[in-house]
Order: C-alpha cells, then sequence, then structure tokens
C-alpha cells in the first residue's frame, strides 16, 4: 500500500514538472508569422540577412537626428535602436532582439511585411508597379517600405493617432504633373508627403527629428505650408522655419 502511494506522488510530480517544462519553452518561443519569422536570439556581433529584415523594424528609432544602417550587422547603433523599441512598447529593455521583442514586431506588420497602420498603396498612388521613377520598382518598394516603418514609430511616439499621408512614390510623369522638383525625393521612393490631421504639420515636423528621416521639410519652407514632407536624402536637410526648425 505504502510502494503504491509513494509511486502515486512520483506520477504526479513528474506529470507536474513536464507541464512546467513545457509551459517555460512555450513561453519563451515566438509565434511564425506569415511575413517573416526570425529563427534566433539577435545581438550585438550578429550578422546576416535576418539582422537587416531587424534593422528594417527598427529604421524609425535610431535617436535624434540619426539613422539606422541596415546593414545586416549588429551593432551597437542596432541595439541602441532596439533598446528604445523595447522601451516604447514596455518591453524589457536589454537591446537583444529575442521572442518578445519578435511577438511585439509581428503584432505591428500585417502579411506583406508593411506596418499596420500604413500599406503600400498608400505610398503610391501614381503607379501600381513601382517603375518609371529615379530608382527601380524594388528599390523605390523598399524605400518606401523603410519609410513606412519610420512612420510608424513616429505614429506612436504622437500617442498612435492616425498620420495622413498625402503623396508618396512618384514616376517622373507623376512627378511633372504635379509640379515636382527634378531631384525630388518621390521618385526614389523614400519621400513622404504628410498632411494635417490629428496632429499639426510643425508637431510632424518637430517628431520626424527622431525617426531617420535625413530630409524634413514644413512650414515656412517654399512650398510647404500646407503639409510636411520626410525623406532618406543623403545628408541632413530640415528646414521648417515657422516651426522653429
Amino acid at each position: 500500500m505504502l510502494r503504491g502511494t509513494v509511486r502515486l506522488i512520483l506520477s504526479v510530480v513528474m506529470l507536474a514538472a513536464a507541464a512546467l517544462v513545457g509551459t517555460v519553452t512555450t513561453a519563451g518561443t515566438a509565434q511564425a508569422d506569415t511575413c517573416y519569422t526570425w529563427n534566433r536570439t539577435l545581438s550585438q556581433g550578429a550578422s546576416g540577412s535576418d539582422v537587416a529584415q531587424l534593422q528594417i523594424r527598427m529604421s524609425g528609432y535610431p535617436g535624434y537626428g540619426n539613422v539606422l544602417a541596415i546593414d545586416g550587422s549588429y551593432g551597437p547603433a542596432t541595439a541602441a535602436a532596439v533598446k528604445r523599441f523595447q522601451a516604447a512598447y514596455g518591453l524589457s529593455a536589454d537591446g537583444v532582439a529575442g521572442p518578445q521583442t519578435f511577438s511585439k514586431i509581428y503584432a505591428l506588420q500585417d502579411a506583406d511585411c508593411t506596418p499596420a497602420h500604413f500599406s503600400y498603396a498608400e505610398l503610391n498612388r501614381c503607379n501600381s508597379t513601382w517603375s518609371g521613377g529615379a530608382v527601380s520598382a524594388a528599390t523605390a518598394k523598399r524605400n518606401a517600405l523603410i519609410s513606412m516603418w519610420k512612420l510608424e514609430a513616429m505614429r506612436h511616439a504622437l500617442g498612435d493617432a492616425p498620420i495622413r499621408v498625402t503623396s508618396g512614390f512618384r514616376s517622373y510623369s507623376c512627378n511633372s504633373a504635379v509640379g515636382g522638383s527634378s531631384n525630388s525625393r518621390h521618385l526614389y521612393g523614400d519621400g513622404v508627403d504628410l498632411g494635417a490631421g490629428s496632429h499639426t504639420l510643425c508637431r510632424m515636423a518637430k517628431q520626424a527629428r527622431y525617426h531617420g528621416f535625413r530630409g524634413i521639410l514644413g512650414p515656412g519652407y517654399p512650398g510647404h505650408n500646407d503639409h510636411t514632407h520626410v525623406d532618406h536624402r543623403s545628408s541632413r536637410y530640415w528646414s521648417a522655419s515657422s516651426c522653429g526648425i
């Protein structure tokens, strides 16, 4: 009788331990995603295409006046951007991209890898094939994707109220039709015009300084009193004198 009781107790203990192990394993594994799934934890020193995919999602968190390079190399700047992202969403801010960080990204993106609050259609009302601009269609579309993730970060920083996009990618013919400059960043797919709505033009121009935009043009800059323009140009140029920029 005593031996049977001991066996029963041991069985219960073993079942409980197995259940606990299963719970821990599940909690530590990020869900698969229809857009892109990370299969390893990433930290400083890592490199590869999965790091580049992470950097696209972190491109809106480089810090004031900075731009995060999307080069597939997990260096200090990437770790700092990951920390800002983690802090922004209430995660443990350790700069290591693991299951919790990936799960938050999965929750923020749609099946086509765009962030939940922006779309390719929204950033391209000119030519649905993304062709006819200053770069290849694939490059223009990738540039627009990076812009969207920067805007997603900016949107979250502004309290998650909508940001209204009024113009994005333009082919040369579309750009000419609207009177755009011959070297407009819209031709590259990374130029985005924002209209007033939930936020004033000046508030968006000021906030954009924290989210990886090298080009910021707003009220006070010629031809920009009715919108704020942001882009990825090669060197910083911010001008919105009516906003104190």
